[in-house]
């Protein structure tokens, strides 16, 4: 399994000969924009946490240009199926064995709404199991004691966690969620995009050190294999 951070939440993951774009936000964010070209992006799948446009905004692009399936909510799924797109809806606690493995939507706390106000359900978080390795992705949220049930059926190889506080977890908030998930090895996402979310990085590291944890913060096109 590749990973690749494309900046905010977006990542590519590369798992055997599929590829899997999620919550694309790159031509909109000035840290990326200039790095990756979105029309240069594989995609079979888009999965997408929730309706916000910093984790949206690229996705209909990606999908026309690429005829990926988008994978998220049943009103986000919803809203681009009336686009013309292919989707595939879910819901809170839900399952469905994809061709890359099995994908898992659980419960994430944030808010939810596309960018001209019109409801995009209710955020979520995405469990991927592989064949070889398994991670949890969990989109904009909360620290929140759900986390705990995620380790009682899967075992976690990787969290990607948000660590840039005001909007979401802080770097405190997401050490005790790697607890919660019983994963010691996390991909930060969602700092350094806007005013309110950037952080001290080798604080942050540090903190995780600390508490005996890993916390890898990738450059915006930089790749990691699990």
């Amino acid at each position: 399994m590749k990973i690749t951070f494309y900046g905010q939440n977006s990542l590519g993951i590369k798992i055997g000969d599929i590829n899997i774009i999620v919550d694309p936000f790159i031509s909109g964010n000035d840290l990326s924009k200039d790095k990756i070209d979105i029309y240069d992006l594989k995609a079979d799948y888009i999965l997408l946490t929730h309706a916000h446009q910093d984790h949206i905004l690229d996705a209909e692009a990606i999908a026309k240009n690429t005829g990926a399936v988008i994978v998220s909510n049943f009103e986000i799924a919803n809203y681009y199926e009336a686009k013309g797109l292919e989707v595939h809806p879910m819901n809170h606690g839900g399952s469905w064995d994809f061709e890359f493995g099995s994908l898992k939507y659980v419960n994430a706390i944030h808010t939810s709404s596309f960018p001209d106000g019109s409801y995009g359900g209710q955020p979520g978080g995405f469990v991927i199991e592989s064949e070889h390795k398994n991670i949890y992705i969990a989109g904009d949220t909360a620290l929140t004691m759900d986390m705990k049930l995620i380790p009682l059926q899967t075992k976690l190889d990787l969290a990607v966690l948000p660590i840039g506080d005001n909007f979401t977890m802080g770097v405190g908030d997401a050490i005790i969620a790697s607890d919660f998930i019983e994963c010691d090895k996390i991909l930060g996402c969602h700092y350094d995009t806007f005013g309110y979310i950037e952080i001290d990085h080798e604080e942050a590291k540090r903190k995780f050190y600390e508490k005996g944890k890993d916390l890898m913060l990738l450059e915006i096109g930089e790749s990691i294999e699990l």
